[in-house]
């Protein structure tokens, strides 16, 4: 685990707004968390959405953005695209697998504000689409999920792990530290009858490949999962940050106090995910979070040392992206999140 000597209490965002234009999500972003992200904008199009975005460099992916469909279609020429790709990737250069500003124009615009404001930040934070939830969702033409195609999904593997890369430099040029979160949604479904083939190991040894590709750029690497899932397999991995639901499912990490207190006391940081991300939020205010989070905290504590941890490892989001959300509903979120930081932090 790297040195990650961040300060308690921040706040930040997971990624998507529902907003169009990115000098928009922007403002909010800057004007409502302490850890600034780039935004995700799946209101312009298809390309914005999750799979679609981190398509870009990887052999036989086909995106119909008319029918808001992704897919692979392996020709006869796989041996030689994968040849190529490796050639690519073993010149170790991340620029190569840069994400454009047709897929990404969120990035590109929250660089320019960087630019602009001529600060240096504390810290900044990326993201990328993980590499199980991006093998799982993606079908091949005979409709089987990539990931069972074992040379394909290291493919996968090393294109995400160059596009982790990729942002750690960038967002350095601006930050003393870079966060990269992976984004894993689909590890809720670990152990259904979906994914009875998918093995601990497996999960295991594919997120510390990012994980480490994270660490050796210099980053800091986070996991989110906003639904409920087998903890101790995300807290056995080398992450240092875990950002959970907070609003639905702090009962269901609490039921690992071993594995979340080993995870605490070698220097990993909870996220709490307390802003709900859904129509849930309008019934919500800063004081209700604030008892709610404390609240779930209880839950977890198991000792003195462990309480003091936990205080003092502890990062504040939203419970997921916003980006499905109506507008106020969102804008509501990040004003709730913003004061919040500010009541925990004592401000």
């Amino acid at each position: 685990m790297s040195n990650l000597s961040i300060t308690p209490c921040l706040t930040t965002g997971i990624g998507s707004l529902p907003l169009k234009e990115p000098a928009d999500a922007c403002k909010i972003i800057f004007d409502s968390v302490d850890i600034p992200f780039w935004p995700q904008l799946p209101k312009r199009g298809f390309r914005e959405f999750m799979m679609p975005q981190y398509a870009e460099g990887i052999p036989f992916l086909k995106i119909d953005e008319e029918k808001e469909r992704i897919w692979f279609e392996i020709g006869d020429d796989k041996a030689d695209k994968i040849y190529t790709f490796y050639e690519k990737y073993l010149k170790e250069n991340p620029y190569d697998f840069a994400l454009s500003k047709e897929y990404a124009p969120g990035f590109y615009y929250f660089i320019d504000e960087l630019e602009k404001r001529k600060a240096r930040y504390k810290y900044l934070k990326g993201h990328v689409t993980g590499p199980l939830t991006f093998s799982l969702s993606i079908p091949d033409q005979k409709k089987r999920p990539i990931y069972y195609d074992t040379d394909m999904l290291d493919v996968i593997l090393k294109a995400i792990s160059q596009k982790a890369v990729w942002q750690t430099r960038e967002l350095q040029k601006y930050a003393d530290k870079v966060i990269i979160f992976i984004d894993e949604p689909i590890l809720s479904a670990f152990g259904s009858s979906t994914y009875l083939g998918l093995a601990r190991e497996d999960v295991i040894r594919l997120l510390n490949e990012v994980i480490d590709a994270i660490h050796k750029a210099g980053g800091i690497s986070g996991i989110h999962c906003c639904g409920n899932t087998d903890w101790s397999i995300i807290a056995s991995t080398k992450i240092d940050i875990i950002n959970f639901d907070a609003y639905l499912f702090t009962r269901s990490i609490a039921i690992y106090p071993n594995e979340i207190n080993d995870f605490l006391k070698r220097g990993g940081f909870l996220a709490w995910g307390i802003v709900p991300t859904s129509e849930a939020i309008r019934k919500e205010s800063t004081d209700s979070l604030f008892n709610k989070m404390t609240a779930g905290m209880n839950q977890l504590i198991t000792t003195n040392t462990f309480e003091d941890i936990l205080l003092k490892q502890c990062l504040i989001t939203p419970s997921c992206g916003t980006g499905s959300m109506q507008e106020p509903d969102a804008r509501a979120v990040f004003k709730i999140l913003k004061e919040l930081g500010k009541k925990f932090k004592g401000d």
